[in-house]
């Protein structure tokens, strides 16, 4: 199961504004602040907050929303964040703000089904996404053969995602994108 968090209406409800746009760090930390109280109350779920019906995101609120949570993680009773909704104008200032702070997240597009991961991703890990995005659950070997690297490697990068929440690791030694994505 996952806690879809709506932004755009966070943000109304915080900030009295006719406009649906996340600009301005202190516009950022109180949406942030909502966001985080949200995501208390979805224990032991994935959550994905929904940036649809946002209209602008500047780096501001970029690093403040998004960031600044992925940061606070630990300190949140669920498992993993996604982004979904996303627009290419909200990925650019996303995937700046992350890339700042060495963090990195799995994001659904409006336009796409396909997820993809923003912020600072090593090439072998964006690699190793696409072909588990191809293959659903598995475990390093058919990654690894797909794109003709030692299974070490493969399964080097997908325990590395997998450890900041952008993959699902099972005791069985297999991998998943998940609910997230």
């Amino acid at each position: 199961m996952s806690a879809v968090i709506h932004l755009e209406r966070l943000l109304h409800e915080t900030i009295a504004t006719p406009y649906s746009d996340l600009v301005t760090r202190p516009t950022g930390a109180a949406v942030r602040q909502r966001v985080f109280d949200a995501l208390r109350e979805a224990a032991g779920q994935d959550a994905q907050l929904d940036f649809s019906a946002v209209g602008l995101v500047d780096f501001s609120c970029a690093d403040e929303v998004v960031a600044k949570l992925l940061n606070q993680l630990a300190q949140l009773p669920i498992l993993r964040l996604g982004l979904r909704g996303l627009r290419e104008d909200h990925a650019e200032a996303i995937e700046n703000a992350l890339h700042c702070h060495g963090l990195a997240v799995v994001a659904l597009f409006a336009d796409s089904p396909r997820p993809r991961l923003l912020g600072r991703v090593p090439d072998d890990w964006r690699e190793v996404f696409a072909v588990l995005g191809d293959l659903g659950r598995a475990a390093p070997p058919p990654v690894a053969e797909r794109l003709a690297w030692p299974a070490a490697r493969a399964h080097d990068a997908l325990a590395a995602l997998a450890q900041r929440g952008c993959l699902l690791a099972h005791p069985d030694d297999t991998y998943e994108l998940g609910a997230v994505a």
